[in-house]
């Protein structure tokens, strides 16, 4: 109940009012049954946005720093991602990737949606980056369609280390469900897990017409790190 409050009645009619966001490809979002939406991941703003057009609930796997953040603001941000249906996840690696991809698989198991992002991590420049394999790994074990989405234009709003948004549209674009059936049975074959998250990664790129880096965002962003300090 929480949840549609905050989609329908609070939070969602004033956020699509203010950014009127574009949408093409709605009809491609499954009406029933599991599937994963995965996306790129431009902005903050992207788990906000997608949930907000797509008319059944879904939920998006979250970085858990944003539940556990001190004061007024961390308890804000934990609020609003809870109601909005985000999912606290740790992303160290390891036995906390294991847990993940069983979050993930819950809410497949009840034939709900849930939203992905195949980089792992925000963009830092705009580019698109190299996927990682967990979500290939998701989609054969759950046996469920992937239907890929390419946000537009939302780190022109909302651009990483900016608070305030600007005021200005975004797009979404929805395209047509991916079929890796023919894998069924695979998902412990590295090899075949890169080719689905590649296969992926191309529809994406063909969306959203981003400029394509194969290299993951994460080793992007620690090197320039490095190069700051």
């Amino acid at each position: 109940m929480f949840y549609w409050l905050m989609k329908n009645i609070v939070v969602g009619p004033i956020l699509l009012a203010i950014f009127r966001p574009w949408v093409v490809g709605l009809e491609n979002v499954p009406k029933n049954g599991a599937a994963i939406l995965a996306s790129n991941h431009l902005s903050f703003i992207d788990s906000i946005f997608l949930p907000l057009v797509v008319e059944r609930r879904m939920a998006f796997l979250a970085k858990s720093e944003y539940f556990t953040g001190k004061g007024l603001k961390g308890w804000v941000t934990k609020v609003f991602f809870t109601a909005t249906g985000q999912l606290p996840i740790d992303r160290s690696g390891g036995k906390a990737s294991e847990a993940s991809l069983n979050t993930g698989l819950g809410v497949l198991g009840r034939g709900e949606l849930l939203g992905i992002y195949p980089e792992g991590t925000r963009s830092p420049d705009a580019k698109m980056y190299r996927g990682r394999t967990g979500v290939a790994r998701m989609v054969l074990e759950a046996g469920v369609p992937i239907v890929p989405v390419a946000m537009i234009d939302t780190e022109k709003v909302m651009p990483i280390g900016v608070r305030i948004p600007k005021v200005r549209r975004i797009g979404i674009i929805i395209g047509e469900p991916l079929d890796f059936s023919r894998f069924d049975g695979m998902e412990g074959d590295r090899f075949v897990l890169r080719s689905v998250t590649d296969e992926l990664m191309y529809e994406l790129n063909r969306l959203s017409g981003q400029e394509y880096v194969d290299v993951y965002a994460s080793s992007v962003k620690e090197q320039r790190a490095g190069l700051s300090r």
